[in-house]
């Protein structure tokens, strides 16, 4: 590919990002300013951001299998298209019941089009340029999701929260006329690698298990936006838990046994994907709660307007940014595991911080909040990227993204359930500090060796083979087996 054609990709991979990005942090500064002019519940309010999350995170696996079959830029497309219609119906919605089922459907598109913005990358890039790629990528999430609650707090402030998500339609148009000219190389069909073609989705998509993995996570987060309203304690929580534990317990047992697994077993297997994986949930959720317990805490206890409040989340709009080249340099000295433990120990801080303090204090924990969560996101995201099998870009991006939505989705029940919006936010912030701190289990379980390079020098992919579904191959066994299997076609053919 041609290296106008990759910079296209990179510019509609990090519009994609961003766009989602912005509308998580854009519109927890407008919450308080929804619920008051709709009359919503604090538990209405929560399932706005809630049935956002929950739409993504049932249907991102399954849309990471469809783009590595059908096309990523295709479903990108469809994603971003849809995004911007939702989020126009959402700024004319009359209540709140229609910002909810708006919000629902604005998941749904958001489902298509984030997993491809990690895809596209891994297609367009060569392996010596594509942690390039992925740091670029990430340090514009950091920005856009930094940038939000300072941008939601002057367009709250100047035009109420309705211009939030008029915000998105031309953004979105802009990168859907862009994502026109993304050309990259198109999935393998079917029998095109030989084993490598279950990667490419050769057979039907798995609904089944898309189908359990939606169920188990609609249970969960319908138990857990319960809380606010029975405790954590309540029979009806409790069998909520129970429900989707079971669930759970049902889909690895199907996963297990499928021809046409949703996570396919050589991910499933993968020790660093599965650990980043909990990072990504446990400190996403810790950072995301706290976001939405601090605007209450600042807004509705402390007294500060929706503007006063995005300025003083500013440094972590700077720290971020800031944070995400420093956190490429660390990962690359100190290896994934002790940058993600110092990173999650950052973030567990600046979560503590915000409940503790207060003015100057508030300043420096969002400063360390962006700090941590910068190296965090930077560590998983770059393992993710090195240590999942060649050709699997697709699910693993949607994989990587389903914990991103699902940790938030916790962290903000959590929120609600300490009392956020009632006065009681710094013990909520208490609590998402020690989920966030729960993440230095899966940060210890991370590679130890600092010199994991380029994302796709891990995975031992070659020109020839990036996109195309099949395995790494790279070790000196490996080398051997294919020299002797073209030896014996050697002879065959004389």
């Amino acid at each position: 590919m041609t290296r106008p054609r990759q910079r296209i990709a990179l510019l509609v991979s990090v519009g994609g990002a961003m766009l989602v990005a912005l509308d998580g942090t854009v519109l927890s500064v407008a919450q308080p300013s929804l619920r008051h002019d709709l009359g919503a519940s604090v538990a209405q309010v929560q399932w706005t951001s809630t049935a956002y999350l929950l739409a993504v995170a049932a249907l991102l696996v399954i849309a990471g299998r469809l783009g590595d079959r059908y096309g990523h830029p295709r479903l990108f497309l469809i994603g971003v298209l849809g995004f911007a219609a939702t989020s126009a119906g959402v700024a004319l919605a009359p209540g709140v019941g229609w910002v909810i089922a708006l919000r629902a459907a604005q998941g749904v598109f958001g489902a298509l089009l984030q997993p491809a913005t990690l895809a596209l990358l891994r297609l367009a890039y060569p392996p010596d340029r594509l942690s390039t790629a992925v740091a670029v990528r990430t340090g514009a999430i950091g920005a856009a999701a930094a940038a939000g609650p300072l941008l939601g707090g002057v367009l709250v402030a100047q035009s109420g929260w309705r211009s939030v998500f008029v915000l998105n339609v031309p953004i979105a148009l802009a990168i859907a006329a862009l994502a026109l000219a993304v050309r990259v190389p198109d999935p393998a069909r079917a029998g095109s690698q030989g084993a490598g073609s279950e990667a490419r989705g050769s057979g039907r998509p798995a609904l089944t298990g898309a189908a359990l993995l939606a169920a188990a996570l609609a249970v969960f987060v319908h138990a857990l936006a319960g809380v606010p309203a029975h405790g954590w304690a309540a029979p009806p929580t409790l069998l909520g838990l129970c429900g989707a534990a079971a669930l759970a317990a049902v889909l690895v047992r199907y996963e297990r046994r499928a021809a046409q697994p949703l996570v396919p077993a050589a991910v499933a297997r993968s020790r660093p994907v599965a650990a980043s994986m909990a990072l990504l949930l446990a400190v996403s959720g810790g950072m995301f709660g706290a976001l939405f317990a601090a605007t209450f805490l600042l807004q509705d206890v402390r007294g500060q307007g929706p503007l006063a409040t995005g300025l003083l989340v500013l440094p972590l709009t700077g720290c971020m940014v800031a944070g995400a080249p420093l956190a490429g340099l660390a990962l690359r000295r100190y290896g994934p595991r002790r940058t993600a433990l110092a990173g999650t120990g950052l973030v567990v801080l600046g979560v503590c911080g915000l409940g503790a303090g207060a003015g100057p204090a508030v300043v420096a924990a969002f400063a360390v909040l962006g700090a941590g969560f910068a190296a965090v996101m930077v560590t998983a995201t770059g393992t993710v990227v090195g240590d999942a099998p060649a050709g699997y870009a697709g699910v693993v991006g949607g994989l990587k993204q389903t914990a991103m939505n699902v940790g938030p989705t916790l962290g903000i029940a959590i929120a609600a359930g300490g009392g956020a919006g009632a006065g009681a936010s710094p013990t909520a912030l208490f609590a998402l500090a020690a989920l966030a701190a729960v993440g230095l289990l899966p940060a210890s379980l991370l590679p130890r060796g600092a010199g994991r390079a380029a994302a796709g020098h891990v995975v031992g992919e070659d020109a020839g083979q990036r996109g195309q579904g099949r395995p790494a191959a790279d070790r000196p066994a490996d080398l051997e087996r294919r020299q002797g299997r073209d030896r014996d076609e050697a002879q065959r053919a004389l």
